[in-house]
């Protein structure tokens, strides 16, 4: 059967086409491909920072202020960090509930090598109109060493005596908002003082580099 011949049997339905196989065929590989990639974000939004190893009394040469009677908390942020978006919003709910437990600060790392304007984000901006929260630079993170944060967005909470009552993140991901255990964890020690755990994993960017993240 010639060419012409064949074209008309297939037009004609005696031949079935190939071409709704080939598409479907490529619409399975295509959707591997979506998938592929998908598992590969998540398994990157699942992926928490390095562990931190903050001191277990509030340390003596930290130079973030505390209010006498008051629990302290303190969050360490890269300024340039997507992920820690998420952290500020979780801070917002948090405070909305304890705010008259504690003193909050948010210190924002910055080397002493940033550009100018470096260090003047969003992020900055955003923490700044959270009601009872202080907003600083740390200079050269140097309170990030002091308080053993390797990661943006790690959280650290000290009760009136200055004993450490949580260290960790207050998000459920990297730069995913919603309820999460860390952030109902520092809810509970604050209210009723205890909870089932003292820690949570943390989610954000790298703070022993930050020009090299931001």
């Amino acid at each position: 059967m010639d060419a012409t011949a064949q074209s008309a049997e297939v037009e004609s339905g005696r031949y079935p086409s190939r071409r709704p196989a080939a598409i479907w065929v490529l619409a399975a590989l295509w959707g591997l491909l979506v998938a592929a990639g998908m598992g590969g974000l998540w398994k990157y939004a699942a992926t928490p920072g390095g562990a931190a190893d903050p001191p277990p009394q509030w340390p003596t040469s930290s130079a973030v202020p505390r209010t006498p009677g008051k629990a302290t908390l303190v969050m360490l942020v890269h300024p340039h960090c997507s992920c820690s978006e998420a952290s500020i919003g979780e801070l917002e709910l948090l405070m909305a509930r304890v705010h008259d437990r504690t003193t909050a600060h948010v210190l924002f790392v910055r080397p002493h090598a940033a550009p100018e304007g470096w260090d003047v984000t969003g992020l900055w901006q955003r923490a700044a109109r959270i009601p009872g929260v202080t907003t600083s630079w740390d200079d050269a993170a140097a309170e990030a060493h002091v308080l053993g944060a390797m990661t943006s967005g790690h959280t650290v909470v000290y009760d009136a005596g200055g004993r450490l009552l949580f260290h960790g993140g207050i998000t459920g991901a990297r730069g995913h908002a919603g309820d999460n255990l860390g952030r109902a964890r520092v809810s509970a020690l604050l209210t009723r003082g205890d909870a089932d755990r003292h820690d949570s994993p943390v989610y954000g960017c790298s703070l022993e580099d930050p020009l090299d993240e931001g």
